[in-house]
């Protein structure tokens, strides 16, 4: 399959997938500014980085990606409150980017959309209103409780309606850039277009994280190889492609970082104990 493995579309594909981490450090950032906390943006990269490299290719986000954060924000200062509060924060930015984008896909590309879900295109643009409707209605609950200042767990309370429109504009950007990473590595001919395939990739990527499967493995794939349709043996190889470069290749790199980062802050602490010591010697 020659087209896969061409250049140009290898490197579309990793810039699409870069742009797409850029995007999730900005999950993080936001969070932050909700919370309050200043951390350095190369902090925030890390552990942004890493939580979800981790959590994408071993699955329980919330578990794998708040311990991955709490080993890196936790010397930073943070309580591992304001931690699951972040981890939390994060994950509404993800959902809120997936379910806008396939809110408007079934709402204005209803009758593709049919092609793969076999409704009605009435049908589907019902759906796509109820998606945007609840959306909408989430914004009006986060201002409500923004005004009331009223805390629902643990203390914790949601961004309010400005940062909530910017968790949103960040989903949409990570999803769409992760999806385009994927939709240029695509055999030709499949005849969907970019709108209609981003939200078969949200829907692919909800069902893979609502599987609990490290990474979503085998329920993203048989969801994407059904509604692209066509050859599967094509589609197979770009989509273990897309896996190898957006999970396998950002897990190996999390884990040199995290390791990197840690041998770094004992080498701190054994200079700071030899400094201490020498110190105490020349009292």
């Amino acid at each position: 399959h020659r087209d896969l493995h061409s250049f140009p579309t290898r490197r579309s594909s990793d810039l699409l997938l870069t742009l797409s981490y850029l995007a999730l450090t900005g999950y993080d950032a936001l969070a932050l500014r909700h919370l309050r906390v200043h951390v350095p943006y190369r902090l925030t990269a890390l552990a942004s980085f890493t939580s979800y490299a981790v959590s994408f290719t071993l699955g329980f986000p919330l578990v794998t990606g708040g311990a991955v954060r709490y080993w890196i924000y936790g010397p930073a200062g943070l309580s591992p409150g304001k931690v699951a509060s972040l981890t939390v924060v994060a994950g509404i930015t993800f959902w809120l980017g997936m379910g806008f984008i396939v809110g408007v896909g079934f709402l204005f590309d209803a009758t593709a959309i049919g092609g793969i879900n076999h409704f009605h295109a009435l049908a589907n643009q019902a759906i796509g209103v109820a998606i945007l409707a609840a959306l909408a209605a989430y914004l009006i609950w986060v201002a409500h409780v923004r005004r009331t200042r009223r805390p629902l767990v643990l203390n914790f309370v949601p961004p309010g309606p400005l940062l909530t429109l910017g968790q949103m504009t960040l989903g949409v950007i990570d999803v769409c850039s992760a999806a385009g990473a994927l939709y240029v590595l695509l055999p030709k001919g499949h005849g969907l277009g970019f709108l209609t395939f981003s939200a078969l990739y949200s829907f692919a990527a909800m069902l893979g994280i609502a599987s609990h499967a490290p990474g979503g493995l085998g329920v993203f794939e048989a969801t994407m190889i059904d509604g692209v349709g066509g050859s599967s043996e094509p589609l197979l190889a770009s989509l273990l492609l897309f896996r190898a470069i957006y999970y396998a290749a950002p897990f190996i790199l999390a884990m040199a970082l995290l390791g990197a980062y840690e041998a770094g802050r004992r080498w701190r602490s054994l200079r700071e104990a030899l400094a201490a010591s020498s110190l105490d010697d020349e009292d």
